[in-house]
């Protein structure tokens, strides 16, 4: 066998092109396939956008999981409110953020549900722009007074409206759960009502406390601290069941009003097109946060059941909570802004 002949001058240089040609392609390709499996998920800051004002329920559990998703992922976890609009802007901004995972919206039905069929010009589709993650939560809102109000249960407040029309009350939005349950109890009562919207539920509670509303909607966990602090009295919950944290709160069914057991969640969506890889990963990690004892024991004190169930999971939910939701707004005559 003869020695191989080295390469000519020509035949070299072409040879270390080709093969730095390769070696391009190769790392120009390594960012892709990462991106595509999610592997190097997270390398950069990630951004939670939560409904509602800084300072709110879903801010708050929202921090409660940047924090430990930072711990988990060992990069920073900011979380940025875009209050307004019913939870429209936090939404618009995560539909429209770029498809890699690093933004994420913590929202409640109303963004997805609610306001899909009040709202004919909303700025994204709740279907078609985004990828469902995990629904951490399920529960309900409470119908609250001032503490010094004439009455202490639902039949008390129905009886006592009925003989002073034209009560007002406060929710944290148009179409919110709280608006449909205030005007399902107002035509199933036949009582009158005018309902009043905030972009946050403390502002509706300040102008209760201080005679400017007659009553409004507290999620639990604020009904409970206002309760026992005697500026508020709890009447009743609407949703499935009772909560644990005020277990002595009758839900409205137990008070002999139907139709108030659809419950509320607290649901995690990405953009649409996000890597299944990447959201395997955020299923992942919210579903084992949500199963800690300190995460749970802060969705309870708010008035929520854990859950964090799978993106299938929360998808099924969501198409079953439509229709009723439907029948709902359509039941209690509610209409856009």
């Amino acid at each position: 066998m003869s020695a191989r002949r080295p390469l000519g001058g020509t035949q070299a240089r072409r040879r270390a092109c080709v093969t730095g040609l390769i070696a391009l392609t190769l790392a120009a390709a390594a960012p892709l396939a990462s991106a595509q499996t999610g592997a190097a998920f997270p390398t950069k800051v990630i951004r939670i956008v939560p409904f509602g004002t800084a300072g709110g329920p879903i801010d708050v559990i929202a921090r409660v999981y940047a924090e430990k998703l930072q711990q988990r992922w060992g990069q920073s976890v900011i979380v940025e409110a875009k209050p307004g609009a019913s939870g429209i802007l936090a939404s618009d901004a995560v539909a429209k953020a770029s498809p890699d995972g690093y933004t994420v919206l913590f929202t409640l039905p109303l963004t997805h549900i609610n306001n899909a069929i009040l709202q004919p010009k909303l700025p994204y589709d709740p279907v078609k722009d985004f990828e469902t993650i995990s629904q951490l939560a399920t529960g309900g809102p409470m119908l609250v007074a001032r503490a010094d109000a004439p009455y202490s249960n639902l039949k008390e407040f129905v009886a006592y409206a009925k003989q002073h029309p034209g009560l007002t009350y406060g929710t944290w939005g148009n179409g919110s759960q709280a608006h449909l349950m205030g005007e399902l109890l107002k035509r199933q009562s036949g009582i009158a009502l005018t309902h009043v919207a905030y972009k946050a539920e403390a502002a509706a509670h300040n102008d209760m406390i201080g005679g400017v509303l007659d009553f409004a909607w507290a999620n639990p966990s604020t009904a409970r601290s206002q309760s026992q602090a005697g500026r508020m009295k709890v009447l009743g919950i609407a949703g499935s069941r009772r909560v644990s944290t005020m277990a002595n709160v009758p839900t409205f069914a137990e008070q002999g009003f139907a139709g108030f057991d659809l419950d509320s969640w607290i649901g995690v969506y990405a953009p649409a097109k996000t890597p299944s890889a990447v959201i395997e990963q955020w299923t992942q990690a919210l579903r084992e946060i949500t199963r800690t004892p300190e995460v749970q024991a802060k969705l309870i004190a708010f008035g929520f059941e854990p859950l964090g169930n799978t993106p299938a999971e929360f998808r099924a939910s969501y198409q079953a909570d439509f229709p009723r939701v439907a029948e709902l707004i359509k039941a209690a005559g509610v209409t856009p802004d």
